[in-house]
Parts: structure tokens; C-alpha cells; sequence
């Protein structure tokens, strides 16, 4: 399970601020804003997509229709042929800044996610198998103040996981963390997607966690945004760009469709 399918997708909302905040706003106090235009995409059971985008085109805003966070103006989104009208426990969003709870242990933010499992034992060892899973075994009794910003990422995935979703949606999993814990989360979510094949969504604005993650990248663009690039990657894991030519020469036309003229 995991299908979605996005058809004729528009979102706008009034803009209300008070005045332009400069000559290169576009919109007046009271005129309708349009962030996405006609957006139309299939995911497939299973796989993994990457939406890569400038700051501010809509890729969070598309996560939240997907999500039923937000309603849209005109057209739909389907999750397995029925129509999202709002959150479901089977689609899980890990926000880009920590959603534990702070009063909660890894175990009790983790125990959320089966709460509904109603035998005790089976309760407890989905609970531990999920902190295995992302290697916060030892760390159970921590509260989210005694752990680093790349545990606590991990501890937010082990809580989606536990819950079984049919659909993973993660907004720029890696904002804020160091690079080598960067690298760490960016290979469980690959192995963890490898292992569950769970239909999973990530934004992200780092075309090389695109690239390598990825079964698909799609690239949005424009105000309103729209779809620029809605691309396959069947390259095998693990991936490099720079020892396999054809995706070092998507990655430079990834830089050069984002508006960068050389690859970094």
C-alpha cells in the first residue's frame, strides 16, 4: 500500500500582510498568493522520491496536502484511491525540526507510535525493535535534552517506523544536524527503505542526498511552482557520482536547472 496520485493540484492563500515588504514582491496586502499551479505526479507503492527545490517553491506545502495537514484550492490527492481529507495514522510526517516530546524518554516517544497494539509483550518488543533498528539501543531512558540532534533525528524515525505507516513523509530530515551525522541518518533511511520498501517522500535542498537516496527526483520550480523535472534514477545503491558518469552528468544538470552553473 502507499500509491498516491496528485491530480490538477493548486494551492493559493491571501496574502495579509500590511504593505510589500520591497519592490520585488509581487503580491499586494489582500491579493491571492498561488505557491503550487496544476501539479501532477504518481508515486508508486514502495518507492522512494525526492523533492529538491529552491527555498520557498512549495515542496513543504505539497508535503502537507499529501500529509491532509492542508487543504487545496483546486484539485486532489489520492492515497490509494480515496481522496486525503486529512491526517491519517497510516501516512506519518517527521517535521525538518524535532517533534519529540521533551517530557518523554525515547522509549515513551517511541511507545506512540504502538499504542494501539494491545498486547503488552508484543507492545514492548516492537518498541525495542524500532530503537535497535536506529541504534539508540543503551538510550531508552534518555530524555530528548540528553541526546544530540542526530539521535534525536533518530529517535523521531523509530517512532514513525514503529507505527507501520503505509507512507513516510520527511521534511528535510537532515536540516540542522553536523555533517557526519548527516551522512549516518542519510545511510539508515536509505538501508531502513531498502529493508521495509515503505513509500517514502523526503524534501530536501541537497542535490547529492537527492541523488543518492532516491528512486526518483522530482524538481519543482517558479512562482507558483510547478513540476520542472520528474526523473528515474535506476542506478543500483550505493551510489557515487563520481565513479558513475551518468549520474555525475544529472547531477551537474541539477546544479545547472537550480540556478548554480558549476557543481560543487
Amino acid at each position: 500500500m502507499g500509491h498516491i496520485l496528485i491530480q490538477d493540484l493548486c494551492k493559493s492563500y491571501r496574502n495579509r500582510r500590511i504593505a510589500r515588504r520591497g519592490p520585488r514582491d509581487p503580491y499586494q496586502p489582500g491579493e491571492i498568493m498561488w505557491i503550487l499551479d496544476n501539479i501532477n505526479l504518481e508515486f508508486h507503492e514502495g518507492e522512494m522520491v525526492c523533492l529538491l527545490g529552491p527555498s520557498g517553491c512549495g515542496k513543504s506545502t505539497l508535503l502537507r496536502l499529501i500529509a491532509g495537514f492542508d487543504g487545496a484550492t483546486s484539485g486532489e490527492v489520492t492515497i490509494d484511491g480515496k481522496k486525503v481529507i486529512g491526517p491519517s495514522s497510516n501516512h506519518i510526517f517527521v517535521f525538518q525540526h524535532s517533534g519529540l516530546l521533551p517530557w518523554m524518554t525515547v522509549w515513551q516517544n517511541v511507545e506512540l507510535g504502538v499504542r494501539n497494539v494491545e498486547d503488552a509483550r508484543a507492545r514492548r518488543e516492537k518498541i525495542q525493535e524500532n530503537i535497535d533498528m536506529v541504534d539508540l539501543t543503551d538510550f531508552e531512558q534518555h530524555y530528548p535534552h540528553q541526546l544530540s540532534g542526530g539521535m534525536k533525528r533518530r529517535a523521531e524515525l523509530a517512532r514513525a517506523l514503529a507505527a507501520n505507516p503505509d507512507v513516510l513523509i520527511m521534511d528535510e530530515p537532515f536540516n540542522g544536524l553536523d555533517f557526519l551525522s548527516h551522512m549516518k541518518i542519510r545511510e539508515e533511511i536509505v538501508n531502513m527503505h531498502e529493508l521495509l520498501r515503505k513509500t517514502t517522500l523526503v524534501v530536501t535542498h541537497d542535490i547529492d542526498d537527492a541523488l543518492l537516496m532516491g528512486d526518483r527526483i522530482v524538481v519543482m520550480g517558479g512562482r507558483p511552482a510547478q513540476v520542472k523535472l520528474n526523473r528515474q534514477l535506476d542506478f543500483p545503491h550505493p551510489r557515487d557520482p563520481k565513479k558513475n558518469a551518468a549520474l555525475g552528468d544529472l547531477r551537474d544538470e541539477l546544479f545547472l536547472m537550480l540556478g548554480v552553473s558549476y557543481a560543487v
